[in-house]
């Protein structure tokens, strides 16, 4: 019996949420079968099994919150016609060595203990392998027991991540009432999680897209000396079916070769900023799964049905939850369309590295007074928040009327 644990999928991320389960207790997977599928930081990732065998027990549920080092499976690995020449046999699960009962003998007791603090018990655990990142993170994971495993007082001793404990603190949730999710059922941040949805009915933990969004947007506040640019583009030139996105699509990029500044990276560390000769442009789009932002990368090099091929396919992906760590990634400026819901003028929020972005209301109509007579027009409503640490009053408003005069040519 070999344990598997889930490792680093990327970016130095500590969690992931499990998306789907495509494997059954019971069921024989081989080499590399896709067992799983998590998502982490908006993207999703197939989980391969690392050897072949039968699934012997499964943790966690579809939508659950998991840590690195936590539990995923248990697999019976199948024994070559090699290894049993040899006389090789797997080891004994782990869990079978701490079966004790309130009538156990203090021996049997220590005897467990020390069954299960040998070495080859550790090195029988397993980690995601596959089509994920192998890039060494700096993530400190407390896999240390809090309190003695070996003790002869009577109280039931309460195994639990420090994280854990703390936030059943918080939340004020009594640790006795949970079973842990964990190895050998050590208290996870997700079984606190779980506890605490089921005692207020109503509340839900946040979770992937929604969960990363909470995050990104706390630290933009913090860090962003954000100022909000309005102004509006007169239509009267557009075609009646005009696509409206791909128009600001393209109007973005003209405004950024001409007024390159807000094309541009921020670094308040090193007090750097990295102004960038491509275009790479962030679309946010809203799903009920939260909100992604993935990017048209070389948004120059793109024609009108380029681009509306891009985000067809894109907004595909997201509603099937397909969309790769890949495509959130390079942004070098946003565009939010909102008012293709609803909204005139807003203070959309820069989203770092990134110094500005660039916000679309509803289309109202308007009356403007052409040669002396009153007349009505279409408007689009723009809304631009830049990074006053990174770009200047001027560089923005002169962004600002390159991108009016492109949509209004």
């Amino acid at each position: 019996m070999k344990a598997f644990t889930l490792t680093d999928l990327g970016e130095g991320l500590a969690e992931s949420e499990i998306v789907e389960w495509h494997v059954n207790i019971g069921d024989v997977v081989t080499l590399d079968q896709i067992i799983l599928t998590v998502e982490t930081a908006k993207a999703t990732v197939d989980v391969p099994a690392p050897y072949s065998g039968t699934i012997m027990s499964r943790h966690g549920n579809e939508g659950d919150i998991i840590n690195i080092g936590c539990l995923l499976v248990e697999i019976d690995e199948q024994v070559t016609a090699t290894t049993a020449a040899s006389g090789t046999s797997l080891p004994s699960p782990p869990s079978a060595n701490r079966k004790t009962t309130s009538s156990s003998s203090s021996k049997n007791r220590e005897h467990d203990t020390h069954n299960s603090s040998t070495p080859s018990a550790k090195n029988d655990a397993a980690t995601v392998v596959g089509n994920v990142s192998q890039t060494s993170h700096n993530i400190n994971i407390d896999e240390f027991w809090v309190g003695s495993e070996k003790s002869h007082d009577e109280k039931m001793v309460i195994t639990a991540l420090p994280s854990a404990r703390v936030l059943a603190q918080k939340l004020g949730i009594n640790l006795h009432h949970i079973q842990g999710s964990g190895p050998d059922g050590v208290i996870l941040d997700c079984d606190v999680h779980q506890a605490s949805d089921q005692q207020r009915p109503g509340t839900e933990m946040l979770r992937g897209a929604r969960r990363s969004m909470a995050a990104s947007m706390a630290k933009a506040h913090q860090q962003i000396a954000a100022v909000t640019i309005t102004e509006e583009a007169i239509l009267s030139s557009w075609a009646a079916n005009e696509d409206i996105t791909t128009r600001l699509v393209q109007a973005i990029v003209v405004a950024c070769k001409k007024e390159p500044a807000l094309n541009a990276w921020f670094d308040p560390d090193t007090m750097t900023r990295c102004v960038h000769s491509m275009v790479n442009i962030g679309v946010a789009v809203d799903s009920q799964y939260g909100l992604y932002v993935p990017v048209i990368r070389h948004a120059d090099e793109f024609h009108a049905e380029d681009i509306r091929e891009w985000i067809n396919d894109t907004v595909a992906g997201i509603k099937a939850r397909k969309i790769g760590r890949e495509q959130l990634q390079h942004g070098t400026i946003t565009l939010t369309n909102f008012g293709a819901i609803a909204g005139i003028y807003a203070t959309p929020v820069v989203s770092p590295p990134q110094v500005a972005i660039v916000g679309a209301g509803r289309i109202i109509k308007k009356l403007v007074l052409t040669n002396g007579k009153a007349e009505e027009v279409n408007a689009l409503p723009l809304s631009m928040t830049f990074d006053h640490r990174a770009c200047t009053g001027g560089e923005a408003a002169r962004f600002m009327k390159a991108l009016v005069t492109q949509l209004e040519s």
